[in-house]
This record gives C-alpha cells, structure tokens and sequence, in this order.
C-alpha cells in the first residue's frame, strides 16, 4: 500500500503540471452558450480536528433565453453526473479514468484496477421542484486513509434554481480523510491531490457553459424525459 500510494502521490504530481500547462485551455470559453461565474466562498477547503476535508466550489450558471431549466430532474441530473466523470478522464488526457459498475464507480489511474485512486458506491439522488442533488458515498481508494472507510465520506453534485434563467451549482467533497495526509503529511496533500481537486473543479463548472451534457452510462431515469414537463 505505501509504495502504490506513492506512485498515486507521484501520479498527482504529474497531473498538477500537466494542468499548469494546460491551463488556457482550461479557461476556455469557446463554443459557450451560457454564462459561469465562480462563486466559491472564501475557505473553500478546510480540514477539521479529525483530519477530516471539507472542499466546496460552486458556480452561477446564466442560461440563455429559452433554455429549460430542468437540471435538477432525474434525468438531467443523472447527465450531469456523467458529464463530471467524463471530464476527469479528458482533462486529465486519459490519466484518470472511470470503471462503471452497476454498484458504484471506481477511478483509477490509467484505467488500471490496482491503481484505483477512490471507489464510491452507487449514486443516491434527491430531487426536488427548485433543486437536484446527486451523491456519491466515499468507499475505499489508495487516496483514502483507513479510517475513512466508514461510508460517512460524499462527494456531491448540488443544483438550485436562482431566478428563471440562472443555477447555481455546487460541488462538495465532506467527510474525507486523505490517505496522503495520513502517510506523507498534510503539506504534501494540500499541494498535490487538495489543489487539484480545486482546478479540476472549477474547470468543470466553467465547462458547465458549453451546455454539453453527456448521456448516462447506467441510464437509471432512462425513461423519463429530459426536457422539463
């Protein structure tokens, strides 16, 4: 475990500057046909006395005229998801992939199952007239220290309804204890896997743009429609 954790550690690494150099394209607005602003708050991760990390970015997506505001219906939020995990592995040049099972997601290094980085349990939708929620329970990975394997750690997707043509989404990482604070110590964390979350993240919402959702690969609400009612 020490020794894959390290080549996870080193991986990470290897994605901060491949981000780094990537950057303006990152930033991209080509093909945009909404409008994000970041609206992260000011301590967007912070990590408390049990060493568990609490990570929350957020954007304000303006929709052009005309554009359903559904995002938050089980269909659309189910896309939403899949767009999430289809950006990680095209930001990340395929270094980071996702292993869907039926039970949950596994993302791995290179697609390579000893190298799974986290594995989280299927999602849990909540849905409602002004908002959607999706949920991923944390489950195990070479980036989870051994006491976060309670099941109390999430990854989340959150959609609300802001005014008839804005959304404000936000994503949350809570609960999770970091295997490479753990082991390698917090500094090394907080520059490594800590700082790329929050590029990747507010990469993702500013993608959020380009309206380009991508089709579910489980297709749970395969039957309901996407487009509002």
């Amino acid at each position: 475990m020490p020794q894959r954790l390290a080549i996870a550690a080193a991986a990470l690494l290897s994605l901060a500057v491949l981000l780094f150099a990537n950057a303006r394209r990152l930033l991209s607005t080509r093909g945009a046909t909404a409008r994000t602003t970041i609206a992260s708050p000011a301590e967007h991760t912070t990590t408390d006395d049990r060493g568990a990390v609490r990570s929350v970015q957020s954007a304000d997506v303006e929709l052009p005229s005309g554009e359903p505001l559904a995002l938050w219906s089980g269909a659309w939020m189910e896309r939403l998801a899949a767009t999430y995990w289809r950006f990680l592995t095209r930001i990340s040049l395929g270094v980071i992939r996702v292993h869907y099972r039926p039970d949950g997601r596994d993302i791995c290094l290179f697609g390579w199952p000893a190298l799974t980085l986290l594995s989280f349990k299927a999602p849990e939708y909540e849905l409602g007239d002004e908002h959607g929620v999706v949920r991923w329970r944390i489950d195990r990975g070479l980036l989870v220290a051994r006491r976060g394997h309670s099941g109390d750690g999430f990854l989340e997707i959150e959609v609300h309804r802001r005014g008839p043509s804005r959304l404000h989404v936000e994503v949350e990482v809570a609960n999770f204890y970091p295997a490479i604070a753990s082991r390698l110590g917090r500094w090394v964390y907080e520059n490594t896997q800590s700082r790329i979350h929050v590029i990747v993240t507010h990469s993702f919402l500013r993608s959020l743009a380009r309206l380009d959702l991508a089709e579910s690969h489980i297709g749970r609400f395969a039957d309901q429609p996407n487009e509002p009612s």
